[in-house]
């Protein structure tokens, strides 16, 4: 067994800084959300994903790779976001076990709303923090993350289509 080299001071800090800052961003973006338009961070990153799609639909397994959830955690999300009309289900054509995830009309204009509240959110609580070459180095630390985490590429591209 090889000795564990320990955190230095500053590597501690690094560390215990992302941890506390992505967890304060995250809660408050999420209770953004959650009051002005009924929806959790996580629903509103599947309402995102399925608009980057040309027919807005995606099959669920894709969806939940790239949304970074279970498949349990999908379909329990996926109910919720159906009983408010925001999405639906549909068997692929070419697969019948297959199911595709589909934003609904409903839910596009609901997404359009709610991006106004998490965009100005992300602005306010964390990029005006930062400078603009500080922005650039965080997109490219977080791709090189995604990168050695995500093997297979599951995740999906991390510039979108929209600017939801």
């Amino acid at each position: 067994m090889t000795e564990t080299k320990w955190l230095n001071q500053d590597e501690q800090r690094a560390w215990r800084g992302f941890l506390l800052a992505s967890r304060l961003v995250m809660d408050r973006l999420g209770r953004e959300l959650s009051e002005s338009h009924d929806l959790s961070l996580t629903d509103y990153g599947i309402l995102v994903r399925l608009s980057e799609e040309p027919q807005r639909r995606l099959r669920m397994t894709d969806l939940a790779a790239s949304a970074g959830l279970s498949k349990s955690r999908l379909s329990h999300q996926m109910n919720r976001l159906e009983a408010r009309g925001l999405t639906g289900r549909s068997t692929c054509p070419d697969d019948a076990r297959g199911t595709f995830a589909e934003l609904t009309e409903y839910g596009f204009e609901v997404l359009a709303q709610a991006s106004h509240v998490h965009v100005d959110g992300v602005r306010e609580h964390l990029l005006n923090f930062l400078e603009p070459h500080q922005i650039t180095e965080m997109a490219l630390w977080s791709e090189r993350i995604v990168r050695h985490l995500d093997k297979d590429g599951r995740s999906g591209p991390l510039l979108p289509a929209s600017g939801f």
